[in-house]
């Protein structure tokens, strides 16, 4: 398994929430998809976690993040890496 680790500003706190309405839908029906986590670390930074079966179906999904263009969060880091161990 692979994860997408997406690190985001938030620029409008309420406006990014609803947003997760939409792309929560959209990620859990990617092709491989296994798990996500979408996380506020306070009403400015956020962060996100989402578990993919392969290598492949990760670095897909981590492509059409940078395709998603402006919204309520900029994106600072979009990385995709190993899971190594899971509980």
């Amino acid at each position: 398994m692979h994860a997408v680790v997406i690190n985001v500003s938030i620029n409008d706190f309420p406006a990014a929430k609803a947003e997760l309405d939409g792309i929560v839908p959209r990620v859990s029906g990617a092709p491989g998809f296994v798990a996500g986590y979408w996380v506020a670390l306070s009403q400015d930074k956020g962060t996100s976690i989402v578990v993919f079966e392969s290598e492949a179906a990760a670095q897909a999904a981590a492509a059409q993040v940078g395709a998603a263009g402006p919204g309520a969060a900029t994106m600072d880091s979009v990385e995709v890496g190993e899971v190594i161990a899971h509980a």
